[in-house]
């Protein structure tokens, strides 16, 4: 199973930018999904997560601003962004518990750059 994101990029203060995350591979069942982003200099920092009950978590710094959602019949996790800041500027990495026959695992995504001007 893999994870793929999209929709990074440039954009400037105050603009809005969506990412997404889909899921692939054969037989799993997602639980939680989460995006983390890491800045240049900085630990990584869990931006939100989304339960499978839909249930949304929100670091402090973004509440208000970011909303995540989740399509299970489409095994993809969004991250929509508004009101984007400098501060906002990291690589966002998409994370989700997979289940398979083997047992639970943590996948997580390759990295999308976010880059917000000012």
């Amino acid at each position: 199973v893999q994870l793929v994101e999209s929709g990074g990029g440039l954009v400037q203060g105050g603009g809005s930018l969506r990412l997404s995350c889909a899921a692939s591979g054969i037989k799993f069942v997602i639980s939680s999904m989460a995006w983390y982003r890491q800045a240049p200099g900085n630990r990584d920092e869990l931006v939100a997560t989304i339960t499978s009950a839909g249930s949304t978590i929100y670091a402090d710094s973004v509440k208000g601003r970011f909303t995540v959602s989740r399509d299970d019949a489409k095994n993809t996790v969004s991250l929509q962004m508004n009101s984007l800041i400098p501060e906002d500027t990291a690589v966002y990495y998409c994370q989700a518990v997979i289940t398979v026959a083997s047992g639970a695992y943590d996948v997580w995504g390759q990295g999308t750059q976010v880059t917000v001007s000012s």
